[in-house]
């Protein structure tokens, strides 16, 4: 961030910078709390300059949101190599890079934005959203034109988990980070999984996704834990943390 630093710049150059200034004070603290005084500090320039670019705080809000929620939609991105279980844990890693580094900005940005929230900031939440939605269907080889309900279902279902399961993360951070995003991913295995008991549809789709899951795989792992839940066995240690015992 730059602070106390004023140099003429070009006209975008400038509203970029606003822009990125802005974003990583709302990264720390909520936007409701920083005020255009501090952003324009931060910037090295004057009050009246930040109008001059941004008509209020709210614009310059929309504006590093729409930073932020093209960053947060970029996280899901992955090339469709390799096994299912691995891809979906690169990207809940980048999901969970993005929370960890915008936190504040991350919970306001899902929660509506400042004071309430505008239509501007719901429909970049929901662009985010569905991001995630045809980048899980391309995954599993499925067109977003028309998917299955009942997949449908299950990947709108995980989405809003993971989006739920961040917020409660940020309060408190009271479950190791590697644990959740491995949890996250068998729980979109185990969506999958309860809905493929109902229907061939969804069996085949999944059956297809986890035909190259190595032994020692996400998916894999996911299912030596469930196998010891009847057996008041050891759960397989989660990411260096030793094995814990499973009640049953």
């Amino acid at each position: 961030m730059t602070t106390g630093v004023r140099r003429r710049m070009g006209v975008e150059e400038r509203k970029q910078q606003l822009i990125g200034v802005a974003l990583e004070l709302f990264s720390h603290r909520s936007p409701d709390d920083v005020s255009i005084d501090e952003i324009a500090s931060a910037a090295g320039i004057s009050r009246p300059l930040v109008y001059h670019y941004f008509p209020g705080k709210q614009s310059l809000y929309e504006a590093a949101l729409r930073r932020a929620a093209d960053k947060l939609a970029a996280s899901f991105v992955e090339p469709r190599e390799g096994p299912l279980g691995a891809r979906l844990l690169r990207v809940t890693g980048r999901f969970f890079d993005f929370v960890d580094d915008h936190g504040p900005g991350f919970s306001a940005l899902m929660r509506g934005g400042p004071a309430g929230g505008s239509s501007t900031a719901n429909a970049m939440v929901d662009e985010v959203r569905q991001a995630a939605y045809g980048q899980l269907l391309w995954h599993l080889d499925v067109d977003p034109a028309g998917p299955p309900a009942r997949l449908e279902l299950v990947v709108r279902s995980w989405v809003s988990l993971a989006e739920t399961t961040a917020l409660l993360w940020l309060d408190g951070r009271r479950i190791p980070r590697r644990e959740l995003e491995l949890q996250l991913v068998h729980d979109f295995g185990a969506l999958a999984a309860v809905s493929a008991a109902y229907d061939a549809e969804m069996a085949a789709i999944l059956l297809r996704g986890v035909a190259d899951e190595p032994a020692d795989g996400a998916f894999a792992d996911l299912l030596g834990r469930l196998s010891l839940l009847g057996t008041g066995g050891t759960a397989p240690p989660a990411s260096g943390v030793p094995g814990q015992r499973v009640q049953a």
